[in-house]
């Protein structure tokens, strides 16, 4: 089975084809900067193979439709194509960022769906009308063909009221549905049954903490198998210090700058989504330039690297406290998988909870692979798992689709 995964922005679309049949990829790419006056466009025909053939090109690239029939020409085409057509696609899954209440689970693609994503825009102003572009264009361009949307959310609306409720009126609940309800969703449902796989354990029975460390950074408390609490909020801008956005602050923050620098509510807001974090701290929110500027001897990036992994030990002391007791420490994404420095600062002063980092194993880890990295000694295990959301939403669309297919078949007996 074929299924076509869509991770449209507001002005990108990123795209793979995988074949589940062996969990391939047979094409990844990229559509940016939608809408200027030149996009770009990178394609990759099997990837990781000794097939693998790249193919850029710079055009104009109006719209998401422009976008979207641009990647259906390259996945079918004579030289950059890996299908005779459209036809050989069973599926098609698109990656939400927000579904809100309304979403808890994948879901196939129909009017009132469409109108239920919408209904969450001004949750996800930014995010889910490019989610919106993708799947509209695709039902247009490929009919016939079931769309399946998963959403970044959903699996942490597992959470209790009152791991999810702020401390606010309750009518701006009510109204605006105001809350906690956290992102990279996918990314943790799958890391989590990755470890319960490791664990030889079913998911129901796996207790584990997901540290998704990357330019954007959550972690999540998973107790048998569910989320139970996790670091974003309302926005992904709560929790963990990230690239370029704060994690947590003092609210009273955004009045304080208004009083003392004039800013706007608008210009507070720009300032801890892009200007802050790792950037705001040392100029850079890439970790690799960080650790060079560390080895210069910069002061600032060494006070960057150690408030980023303090706030990761905050959080897991927290979820520790929350699920009494786990049976893993899980760091995975960019960050996590390949920066030792980090997941050993990180873990410095767990061992008196019950997990104890082998320093060795950690330094000496490979890139792209599931490690063990905490000592024989360790009551908690401390892995690496490497994530994969595109293989996640490929599996949640396949599953929708089965069990739609199911569905059809016991109604006609």
């Amino acid at each position: 089975m074929k299924i076509l995964i869509l991770n449209s922005g507001s002005s990108s679309v990123k795209y793979q084809l995988l074949d589940m049949t062996e969990q391939t990829v047979l094409a990844s790419g990229l559509v940016e900067r939608i809408g200027e006056a030149t996009s770009k466009v990178k394609h990759v025909r099997r990837p990781g193979t000794d097939q693998e053939h790249s193919h850029s090109e710079a055009m104009s690239i109006r719209d998401h439709a422009t976008g979207l029939t641009r990647v259906v020409e390259l996945i079918t085409g004579p030289e950059t194509g890996v299908i005779a057509s459209v036809s050989e696609i069973q599926g098609i899954g698109h990656r939400i960022v927000h579904g809100g209440e309304a979403f808890s689970a994948p879901t196939l693609v129909d009017e009132a769906v469409i109108q239920g994503i919408k209904d969450q825009i001004p949750l996800a102003p930014l995010h889910n009308p490019g989610g919106l572009a993708g799947i509209e264009t695709a039902l247009r361009l490929m009919p016939g063909v079931p769309n399946v949307a998963v959403f970044d959310t959903a699996f942490h609306q597992t959470m209790s009221p009152e791991a999810y409720r702020y401390a606010i009126p309750k009518e701006l609940y009510s109204e605006l549905k105001i809350r906690r309800y956290g992102f990279h969703g996918t990314s943790h449902f799958y890391v989590a049954k990755q470890c319960a796989r490791i664990l030889k354990k079913s998911l129901q029975e796996t207790s584990c903490i997901t540290v998704h460390l990357g330019n954007g950074c959550s972690m999540a408390a998973v107790k048998h198998g569910k989320c139970i609490d996790t670091s974003m909020g309302l926005t992904p801008l709560a929790g963990l210090v990230m690239g370029t956005r704060s994690g947590d602050v003092d609210p009273a923050l955004h009045a304080f700058l208004a009083d003392n620098k004039g800013l706007s509510i608008r210009e507070i807001d720009t300032l801890l989504n892009k200007e802050s974090g790792l950037k705001g701290m040392c100029g850079h929110n890439d970790m690799r330039d960080i650790h060079d500027l560390i080895a210069q001897g910069d002061t600032d990036a060494q006070v960057a690297l150690r408030v980023f992994c303090r706030r990761v030990t905050q959080y897991i002391g927290q979820y520790l406290a929350l699920l009494d007791g786990t049976d893993a420490i899980c760091f995975t994404a960019g960050i996590g998988e390949n920066d030792a420095t980090v997941r050993r600062l990180s873990c410095a002063t767990l061992a008196g909870l019950g997990a104890i980092l082998d320093t060795q194993r950690n330094a000496d880890a490979l890139r792209g692979q599931v490690t063990e990295i905490s000592t024989p000694a360790s009551l908690i295990k401390i892995f690496i798992i490497p994530t994969n959301e595109e293989l996640e939403i490929a599996t949640q669309t396949m599953e929708v689709l089965g069990a739609k297919e199911a569905e059809r078949e016991s109604g006609t007996h």
